[in-house]
């Protein structure tokens, strides 16, 4: 697909994907649109960038389908001044999108050569208010926390403490809980030091984050 029916595809995407859906943020709108989806998906699907699917990786991973990712900036509603992180950062894209809205963004990813990949296309985009970190967030991110976004971007039975731990008062995260068919995408918002306020935004479907979901509890 040339340059010119990939900038198509991009702006079908937005027009005939994102606003029929109800995402109707421009500043949302306007970084999905500014950064080309292309350049941080497998070349063998390069062709299929802005179709409303999930996109393999390799590793088991997969990319986030446009709509989803759409929802889950809306819901954010990121700002100029705020640091953000991103819970899986798979091919990049949405970190690279994040970049576009927040401060300064660190993206975790447990499996090296995904994390390394994206560094690349990252570095390739001349994005520069991004750190990548190989690792486990599940398990803690103290030494880059607070954080005043957060998205995770595989499913979670619950949201880790940890990770709710990390967040600033007044802080929002994004995660689908729960396990397949019955899933749910939240919003969690700090309200103080102790207390979390969780809001149910729409039924959907996610593949588990590594680590994410918890062993089933058998009662005898």
């Amino acid at each position: 697909m040339n340059s010119l029916n990939l900038e198509h595809a991009r702006n079908n995407m937005i027009e005939q994907q994102l606003r029929p859906m109800d995402i109707h943020d421009n500043n949302v709108l306007n970084a999905m649109q500014s950064v080309p989806r292309e350049n941080y998906v497998p070349d063998e699907y390069r062709q299929l960038a802005y179709a409303d699917m999930e996109i393999p990786l390799g590793s088991g991973a997969a990319m986030l389908s446009p709509g989803l990712e759409g929802r889950l900036l809306q819901a954010l509603d990121i700002q100029p001044d705020e640091d953000a992180l991103v819970v899986g950062t798979g091919s990049g894209y949405l970190t690279a999108v994040m970049s576009m809205l927040a401060s300064r963004v660190t993206s975790v990813e447990v499996d090296s050569g995904l994390a390394e990949r994206a560094q690349q296309r990252l570095k390739q985009q001349g994005i520069e208010n991004v750190s990548i970190v190989v690792g486990d967030a599940t398990r803690g991110l103290d030494d880059y926390a607070p954080y005043d976004v957060i998205a995770l971007t595989g499913s979670v039975t619950e949201v880790p403490h940890l990770i709710l731990e990390n967040m600033r008062v007044g802080g929002r995260l994004f995660a689908v809980t729960g396990t397949a068919p019955a899933m749910q995408a939240v919003l969690v918002t700090r309200k103080n030091a102790n207390e979390w306020e969780t809001s149910e935004l729409f039924d959907t479907e996610l593949a588990p984050l590594e680590n994410g979901i918890k062993p089933t509890s058998f009662s005898f």
